[in-house]
C-alpha cells in the first residue's frame, strides 16, 4: 500500500537565520513522536553546485550523507533531530538544477525549445521535490534563503506549481518570520511579519502558519495583530522565543500548538506525542550535574558553523555522562607561534583535546603542536580525519625519529616531504569498481566521500567504545596514510586498530601506554544524535572527565 504524503514547505522571511532549518527538524520530530513517518530536503539558491568547495567561514560545515552526497548543514539537524538518513534526493541547489537543465539542452531533450526559467526550471525543482513521493507521511521541504531575494523566486514558483498541480489541501505552507523588540519603545512591533507575509502573498502563495521568531513569547495583543493582518486563525500565528538549548525546541514548538496546527490544516488526528526524551536532554545541556572542558584546535574557529556537527557530538558525548561540555576553541594558526611554556598554559585545566577535520596546510603546525602536547601529557585526545593524519605525522617525526615527515598535501607550502606519512592515494576500489583520482582531478572528484566499512581489531579503544568487529562511517577527504610507512611506525608503537575489510587504508590509528589517544580518518561527528552519542564521542568525553577529575585532585603533602 503506497503511503500518501503530505507536504509541508518551510520558507523564511524578514532575514536570514532564522532557523528554518531546525524548525523543521523540531516539527519533524515531534510529528515521528505522534506516531508519523517523516522525510526531509533542503534547497538552496545559490549557484554553487554542491556545499562541497564552499568556505566554511562564508558557508559553514559540509554535511555528508551515507551516499557520498555533500550537503548543506541544516541536513545535519535534520538527521539528529529524526535519525532519518538523508541521500542524493535530499538537498539540492540552483546549480545542480541548472546543471541538470542544460545537459538536457546540450543532448536535445528539449527538441529544441527555448529553455526557460518557466516551465523548465519549475519542472525540475518539481521532479526533484516528487523524488519524496510516497516515501513517509510528511515530507517537510525547506526553501533556503529569504522571500523576496531573487535568488529564491524560482523555488517559490516551482513550489506553487507544485501545489496547485498536487492539490492544495495535501500542502501546507509554513513561513518563519521575525518580530523585533524595540528597546527604546519598549515594544515588540509585528510590521516586519506582516510585510513578509504580503512579500510571500504577492508571488502567489498564502502562508497557512506563521512562526514567529522573537526575544521571548509573543504576546497575546501582538499575535491577535498578525492573525488579523494575514488573515489567519489565531492558532495558526504560532510563537517560537529564542530558547537556552536548540534541544528544547521541539517541546517549545510542541506547547505552542505548532503540530497541532499541522494536523488540523490537514484534517488529521493522532495520539498526544511523547517528548520525555527531548525534555531530559534540554534540562542536562541546560543544567548539568558536571562540566568538561574540551579544547578542539581548528583554523575555522571564528565561526561556530564551520564545526557544528562536531560541536553537536561532543554535547552528546557529554548527555551521555549527563555532562556539560564547555568547547574551548583554540587557534591552531596562532598556536604554531607559541613556547612549550605558552601551549602549557593555554591547556591548562582542559579535559581532553580534539584535532577536527580540514584542508590545506594553514594552521597544521600549530595541531601538531597540540598532537605533541596531548600525547606527551597524557591528555585523552582524539582526531578526526586531518586530525588523525597530523597525529601519525607528529608520532613519526618525534618518536619514529622520521625528520621531515609530512603530508603531500602541503608540497605547494613546505616542499615536498622527507618522509610522506600521508600521501594522495589514487586508485581504490568501490562498490562501483574501481576509482582513479590525481591532483589534476576537479576538487569534488578527488574525494573519498561517504560510507565505507572498516574492521577494528579485537583489545583496543575503538573495538571497546563500538562494541563490534564491523563499523560504516562516512569520509570526506582526498589524502590517505602511505603504508610504505606502517611497519615502521607500529615497530614505534602507534596501533592500526582499524582497517578497511581488504587490510589496505588506515581508518584509526591509537598510541599504546595512553589513556585515550585515538584519531579516525573519518567523520564520526556525521552519525551522532542527542539521544544516542556516537560511541567515540562518548568514550572521548567519559576519558576527558576522568582526566580533568584527576588533575583537580590536591596532590599529597
Amino acid at each position: 500500500m503506497t503511503t500518501q504524503t503530505r507536504y509541508i514547505f518551510v520558507t523564511g522571511g524578514v532575514m536570514s537565520s532564522l532557523g528554518k532549518g531546525l524548525t523543521a527538524a523540531s516539527l519533524a520530530a515531534v510529528l515521528q513522536a505522534r506516531g508519523f513517518s517523516v522525510t526531509l530536503q533542503k534547497l538552496d539558491p545559490y549557484l554553487n553546485v554542491d556545499p562541497g568547495t564552499m568556505s566554511p567561514f562564508q558557508h559553514g560545515e559540509v554535511y555528508v550523507t551515507d551516499d557520498g552526497t555533500e550537503t548543506d548543514l541544516d541536513l545535519g539537524h535534520y538527521e539528529r533531530f529524526t535519525g532519518v538518513q538523508g541521500d542524493e534526493h535530499t538537498n539540492y541547489t540552483t546549480g545542480q538544477i541548472y546543471q541538470k537543465i542544460l545537459s538536457k539542452e546540450r543532448r536535445g531533450d528539449y527538441l529544441g525549445a527555448t529553455v526557460q526559467v518557466v516551465p523548465h526550471v519549475t519542472n525540475e525543482i518539481k521532479d526533484c521535490i516528487r523524488q519524496h513521493e510516497g516515501k513517509a507521511d510528511f515530507a517537510l521541504v525547506e526553501i533556503g534563503g529569504t522571500v523576496g531575494d531573487i535568488e529564491s523566486d524560482a523555488f517559490i514558483e516551482g513550489i506553487r506549481q507544485f501545489a496547485m498541480e498536487e492539490g492544495w489541501k495535501n500542502c501546507l505552507f509554513m513561513h518563519l518570520t521575525y518580530a523585533p523588540y524595540i528597546k527604546c519603545v519598549g515594544e515588540v512591533k509585528t510590521k516586519p511579519t506582516q510585510h513578509a507575509v504580503q512579500t510571500l502573498l504577492q508571488r502567489g502563495l498564502r502562508a497557512d502558519i506563521v512562526v514567529v521568531r522573537s526575544d521571548d513569547d509573543l504576546p497575546e495583543n501582538e499575535r491577535r495583530k498578525i492573525a488579523m493582518f494575514t488573515g489567519l486563525d489565531e492558532k495558526c500565528v504560532i510563537s517560537c522565543p529564542d530558547s537556552d538549548s536548540i534541544y528544547r525546541v521541539p517541546v517549545n514548538l510542541h506547547e505552542h500548538g505548532l503540530d497541532e496546527a499541522v494536523l488540523s490544516h490537514f484534517k488529521l488526528e493522532a495520539p498526544q506525542p511523547d517528548l520525555t526524551n527531548w525534555k531530559e536532554v534540554g534540562d542536562t545541556y541546560v543544567n548539568p550535574p558536571q562540566t568538561v572542558r574540551i579544547s578542539v584546535v581548528g583554523k575555522y574557529v571564528q565561526l561556530g558553523d564551520a564545526y557544528k556537527s562536531l560541536n553537536e557530538s561532543l554535547v552528546h558525548g557529554g548527555l551521555a555522562h549527563r555532562t556539560g561540555v564547555e568547547i574551548d576553541f583554540v587557534d591552531s594558526e596562532a598556536l604554531e607561534n607559541y613556547t612549550d611554556e605558552e601551549i602549557a598554559l593555554r591547556f591548562e585545566g582542559t579535559g581532553g583535546i580534539l584535532v577536527p577535520g580540514a584542508f590545506g596546510s594553514r594552521g597544521t603546525e600549530g595541531k601538531i603542536k597540540a598532537v605533541k602536547y596531548a600525547r606527551e601529557h597524557k591528555i585523552p585526545y582524539f582526531g578526526i580525519c586531518m586530525g588523525m593524519q597530523l597525529a601519525c605525522v607528529e608520532f613519526a617525526r618525534h618518536v619514529a625519529g622520521l625528520e621531515g615527515a609530512g603530508s603531500t598535501e602541503f608540497n605547494e607550502d613546505f616542499g615536498v616531504p622527507a618522509h610522506p606519512i600521508i600521501g594522495l592515494m589514487t586508485e581504490w576500489q568501490t562498490e562501483k569498481g574501481s576509482e582513479v583520482r590525481d591532483e589534476t582531478t576537479d576538487l569534488g572528484g578527488t574525494m573519498r566521500l561517504g560510507a565505507y566499512p572498516c574492521t577494528l581489531k579485537e583489545g583496543y579503544l575503538a573495538r571497546e567504545a563500538y562494541e563490534q568487529e564491523n563499523i560504516s562511517e562516512r569520509h570526506r577527504h582526498r589524502y590517505e596514510f602511505n603504508n610504505t610507512y606502517r611497519d615502521q611506525l607500529s615497530d614505534a608503537g602507534l596501533t592500526f586498530s582499524g582497517l578497511s575489510p581488504d587490510g589496505t587504508l588506515v581508518e584509526i590509528v591509537e598510541i599504546k601506554d595512553h589513556p585515550w589517544f585515538v584519531a579516525v580518518q573519518f567523520h564520526p561527528e556525521f552519525k551522532s544524535q542527542p539521544h544516542k552519542a556516537h560511541p567515540l564521542f562518548a568514550k572521548f568525553v567519559e576519558a576527558s572527565i576522568q582526566h580533568q577529575a584527576e588533575k583537580a585532585q590536591p596532590k599529597a603533602a
